[in-house]
């Protein structure tokens, strides 16, 4: 019996077979989650404004928790086959250059890799489609009803559940919790791609005072940059605000030299502002509920946004089949959720201190790093065994 029939499809409950599900979204958390409902018989359908599932411009790193999730869903042959497998982390001296540790990742089972978003989200649209899911494009929400329906192109739709996948400007988390204010952290971030066929398969952290970069490897020769700094300067928040690299560059231009080799070759960038946002009060209500960056937008400094949203999906799925009342299925979702996803979200936060520091304390990290590194090096990820061994199928 393969994964996704154990975990998912065959249950001592199968509540789920026949209720009808709407999600709207159509990104990674949104079609995971559709694919999950359609294993277990229930007739799906994913509302996407977008004119074509995709995404473009950005890499991603499925971690061994989030791809448990995948696997169990049918997709691990089609994961190693898209992905690229790391083989290390690395924190580097930005400045000097300098490899502080590394550590390897090797021996995470399931493997830790690198992808293209596009590359992913194909993987979860082509098992949607497979599965029977029903997927409408040019599709945007323009309301919520009290009774759980919605009007999308010109007709109201009914579902049993209405899923929000629809991200950080989240329209159903507001009609949910009502409006939130984010704040601004103080930092920017740029993302970028480049050609660089001969980059190794690791995550290299590029540290300097108020500001770090890191840089990962993706299929087809390329390189996915990220960087951050701190600064006053107010940027939207978003993923699509297109900035000149020239920014990027006089960001870091004291940087070593093979970094600067690396954002030498940036020629095209986009620049959003990092906004932190309150964990939702509420993740369902009636019959709706939401999942990922709808209800809890991650800063990208665990590298979890995405793997978090995989692991929402499976177990919003997983509790409502086993549930006959939907309200206790998503009582008990919210409930196995919001302690994980709240621990990540503040293990990210730090990392944003942790990556930026300055003087005495810069020295002394980097110290304990390299300590870390020599004498201990399974220590590292030792310490991350609460993330990346972490089940949602179990």
């Amino acid at each position: 019996m393969n994964a996704a029939k154990r975990s998912i499809a065959t249950t001592d409950h199968n509540n789920n077979a026949g209720r009808k599900i709407a999600v709207i979204g159509g990104g990674l958390g949104g079609l995971t989650a559709a694919l999950a409902f359609a294993r277990q018989g229930a007739e799906v359908s994913v509302y996407e404004q977008a004119a074509a599932l995709t995404e473009v411009g950005a890499g991603i790193q499925i971690t061994p928790n989030g791809a448990r999730a995948l696997d169990a869903l049918g997709l691990a042959d089609a994961l190693s086959a898209k992905g690229l497998r790391a083989q290390a982390v690395m924190p580097m001296d930005g400045l000097s250059g300098a490899t502080i540790a590394r550590f390897d990742l090797t021996a995470q089972v399931p493997a830790y890799r690198f992808f293209h978003r596009a590359a992913l989200i194909g993987i979860l649209a082509d098992a949607c489609v497979a599965a029977g899911v029903k997927v409408h494009l040019n599709s945007r929400v323009t309301d919520y009803r009290p009774d759980g329906g919605f009007d999308v192109a010109g007709r109201t739709v009914k579902p049993d559940l209405t899923i929000g996948a629809d991200g950080v400007q989240s329209v159903l988390r507001g009609r949910l919790n009502g409006a939130a204010q984010p704040f601004f952290t103080g930092q920017v971030a740029w993302r970028a791609i480049i050609d660089q066929p001969d980059a190794p398969p690791e995550a290299r952290i590029w540290m300097f005072p108020g500001r770090h970069i890191v840089t990962y490897p993706l299929s087809e020769g390329r390189l996915n940059i990220v960087a951050v700094q701190e600064r006053d300067q107010w940027a939207d928040e978003g993923w699509h605000h297109a900035d000149d690299p020239a920014h990027l560059r006089s960001a870091f231009a004291d940087c070593c030299d093979p970094l600067g080799a690396i954002l030498a070759k940036v020629d095209t960038v986009g620049l959003w502002g990092l906004f932190r946002h309150p964990v939702a009060l509420n993740w369902y209500q009636g019959t709706c509920a939401i999942l990922g960056d709808a209800a809890h937008p991650t800063l990208p400094f665990l590298a979890q946004g995405a793997n978090l949203a995989v692991e929402d999906a499976y177990q919003l799925a997983r509790a409502t089949d086993a549930a006959a009342d939907l309200g206790a299925g998503l009582a008990a979702y919210q409930a196995a959720r919001k302690g994980r996803v709240t621990r990540a979200i503040n293990a990210a936060n730090a990392n944003a201190r942790n990556y930026h520091l300055g003087g005495v304390r810069r020295i002394v990290a980097h110290g304990g790093l390299r300590l870390i590194g020599r004498a201990a090096p399974g220590a590292f990820l030792g310490r991350l065994g609460w993330l990346y061994d972490f089940d949602v199928t179990a």
